[in-house]
């Protein structure tokens, strides 16, 4: 029923990160992003996917003191490894915990990144974060991820 993998966060330090199952499991669980009609994912697992509902256990990350509620949201360790070296200043968004919801996910950087440039603009995004972070930034995100995940409206 839960899911967990091995993810980079704050100071690029590993912890296993929870979420509900929504695939079936495979070998390239922990390399292989999800993508529209990606054959993995379970019937039971689309809704909790459209609906963000899947990412619910990371509040346990949260608990555990790995993730925040707002924040960059954390990659598999294969990518973080992969994009650190594509992406400019993309270390950089591990200088703050990851968290469920973020900047760039209510700007539309969400999904796979499988454009170029998509993590490219998710960086921009998570950088942009980063420096003007403020307790009122956090609660128009929060407000703004309901928004996202009722009614898919992202900028």
């Amino acid at each position: 029923m839960l899911f967990k993998q091995a993810r980079s966060g704050v100071g690029n330090m590993e912890f296993m990160c929870y979420k509900f199952r929504s695939m079936n499991q495979s070998v390239d669980a922990d390399t292989k992003q999800a993508s529209k009609g990606d054959t993995r994912i379970n019937k039971i697992g689309a809704f909790l996917r459209k609906s963000s509902l899947d990412e619910f256990p990371q509040f346990i990350n949260v608990f555990m003191g790995d993730m925040s509620i707002v924040g960059p949201r954390p990659h598999m360790l294969d990518h973080t490894k992969y994009y650190s070296k594509e992406v400019n200043n993309f270390m950089q968004r591990h200088k703050c915990l990851p968290g469920i919801t973020g900047w760039a996910q209510v700007h539309g950087a969400r999904g796979p990144t499988t454009e170029k440039g998509s993590m490219d603009k998710r960086v921009q995004h998570d950088l942009y974060y980063i420096k003007n972070w403020n307790l009122m930034l956090d609660f128009y995100i929060l407000i703004k991820t309901v928004f996202v995940v009722l009614f898919q409206k992202v900028d």
